[in-house]
């Protein structure tokens, strides 16, 4: 069962030695690693070759600017493997994640989605606290990073990445894509992904930055499945009793009488014309 590691690079030379290097020290053997250059303008070119000469199983894919989602698609595209890992050129896997998820999918065919445990390191350090998964959970905030491991054709299915996220969270609206709430996802109970805190990383400008708008622009992008997930019918209508109950309430009260007592002028002088 092979894996292709896909791991973009925009300006992230410098660390990219060190993730190529975590993929190169796998325990797991069946493995290729694509190495996709986002018309950076840095010397990624010359440490993808340099790896491309170490182990011929370091593919180089060379493509014009177009931003993670982009790149993310046209190496995913380009992979052998019926299983893949993104994994960014400024994070690093430790040296028996693809062997574990392997195992996992050999055990259950059906599974959907295998992700572990993760710490941070670079400004950072420490354990990522991640919530549980469930699709429900996942419908209001994203606990799976994107270094999980999937199936091709499940990507293939939904046509990938949505290239209109620029800012942040095309991780996770891929996840609100490809999953659903049958979908079987597991989290290896082991830490086995790092994900590098830097004082400009996009984790850190979603925190600092616009959080909000972004997120609305996923469920902007997943509103048909926001609409068929997000309330069961009879949820619904407990959600309308009680909204049309704290109406009524306010209706009643005093200050909404005296407001409707001193507008009726106003009103009366509308309805002339």
């Amino acid at each position: 069962m092979k894996v292709s590691v896909v791991v973009p690079c925009f300006k992230q030379a410098q660390y990219l030695p060190e993730a190529l290097h975590s993929v190169l020290k796998q325990s797991y053997t069946d493995w290729e690693c694509i190495i996709v250059n986002d018309g950076s303008p840095d010397n990624t070119a010359t440490v993808a070759s340099e790896f491309c000469k170490l182990d011929n199983r370091f593919k180089y894919l060379k493509k014009e600017n177009g931003g993670l989602s982009s790149a993310r698609n046209a190496g995913i595209k380009t992979a052998s493997g019926s299983l893949v890992l993104p994994l960014d050129a400024d994070d690093k896997i430790h040296l028996d994640y693809l062997q574990l998820a392997v195992n996992a999918f050999i055990e259950n065919p059906n599974l959907d989605l295998v992700y572990c445990k993760a710490d941070f390191f670079g400004e950072k350090s420490g354990e990522w606290q991640l919530k549980s998964y469930s699709y429900q959970e996942l419908l209001y905030n994203n606990m799976v990073f994107c270094s999980a491991v999937f199936k091709k054709q499940s990507f293939l299915n939904i046509n990938g990445y949505n290239e209109n996220l620029k800012l942040g969270f095309e991780d996770w609206e891929l996840w609100l894509r490809m999953l659903n709430p049958a979908s079987e996802v597991i989290q290896l109970n082991k830490v086995l992904f790092y994900y590098r805190i830097k004082k400009e990383s996009m984790f850190q400008l979603l925190v600092d930055g616009d959080y909000k708008q972004i997120k609305w622009d996923v469920f902007l992008s997943c509103s048909d499945i926001y609409r068929k997930n997000i309330l069961p019918p009879t949820d619904l209508n407990q959600e309308i009793d009680r909204l049309n109950s704290i109406v009524k309430f306010y209706q009643q009260s005093k200050e909404y009488r005296l407001g409707r007592f001193l507008f009726s002028p106003i009103r009366k002088l509308k309805n002339l014309f």
